[in-house]
């Protein structure tokens, strides 16, 4: 099996775990620092994908959100890069917007990767080179000539007037909890972009950057920089992904270019 079948299989195997616990009085707590709820679901189901997809590929790195991290990862060329459950506060507030958010990232660079959204029945995979995909059928970016009038999806924070110097632009906001289902529904031309100018934490965005990337939309860190994962820190400067012209617009906007 390849990487993207086994991360496939992976999801689907872990996802009754989380389904069994949606909407029940599972036990919930709260990460120090306000880095929101975790519940039994996230450590169900990062242990039973840990257990699944590093049995079949023993050799390469683990980086979860819900596992401690273990520096050995950085000197594995291939890397697991998990979410187990991403949208933990939509999880737990038993809405249906949260996503299992699986990547294999090779040389700082995601090669295959799954999101699925087991409450909507909403599979996205891609592997480099190979398109994306959303239940099997082929999907592509939206690709809107100019930023002014776009969809985006983003938190009330991105349009504060401090992050774009040369003025606010006009497009229409929206949101949802989970960055990797944002980036997908950018790669299914739902939306046009989607911007978070905070800090990202890999396992949120790895394996929907590439779903994004082979939909055809640009991304970048917040300055226009490509993303590099399996980091020491984990962390990147932001996302941006969108149409050519969009994501232009986002990241010349945001950077007073």
């Amino acid at each position: 099996m390849n990487d993207l079948g086994l991360l496939i299989a992976a999801a689907r195997a872990a996802a009754p775990l989380a389904l069994d616990r949606w909407k029940t009085d599972q036990t919930v707590w709260h990460k120090d620092d306000g880095a929101g709820p975790v519940s039994e679901a996230d450590y169900a189901v990062d242990a039973a994908l840990k257990a699944h997809l590093t049995a079949a590929r023993p050799d390469y790195g683990w980086l979860s959100e819900e596992t401690p991290d273990d520096a050995a990862r950085l000197s594995r060329r291939s890397v697991f890069v998990v979410d187990p459950i991403d949208g933990t506060r939509a999880y737990v507030a038993g809405e249906d917007t949260w996503a299992l958010s699986l990547a294999v990232v090779t040389d700082g660079v995601p090669v295959a990767a799954a999101v699925f959204l087991p409450a909507k029945d909403r599979l996205f995979s891609a592997a480099s080179g190979e398109g994306a995909m959303l239940n099997n059928a082929a999907i592509r970016a939206s690709t809107p000539d100019s930023l002014t009038g776009a969809r985006v999806l983003a938190n009330k924070a991105a349009f504060e007037p401090h992050h774009w110097p040369g003025g606010v632009p006009d497009v229409s906001r929206h949101f949802r909890p989970s960055l990797a289902y944002r980036m997908c529904l950018v790669a299914e031309g739902r939306y046009d972009a989607m911007i978070t100018f905070r800090d990202a934490w890999e396992w949120d965005i790895a394996a929907g950057a590439l779903i994004a990337a082979e939909a055809g939309a640009a991304v970048s860190d917040r300055f226009g920089a490509a993303l590099q994962f399996n980091s020491p820190a984990a962390l990147t400067p932001g996302v941006v992904c969108g149409g050519k012209a969009v994501w232009q617009g986002v990241v010349s906007g945001a950077n007073g270019a």
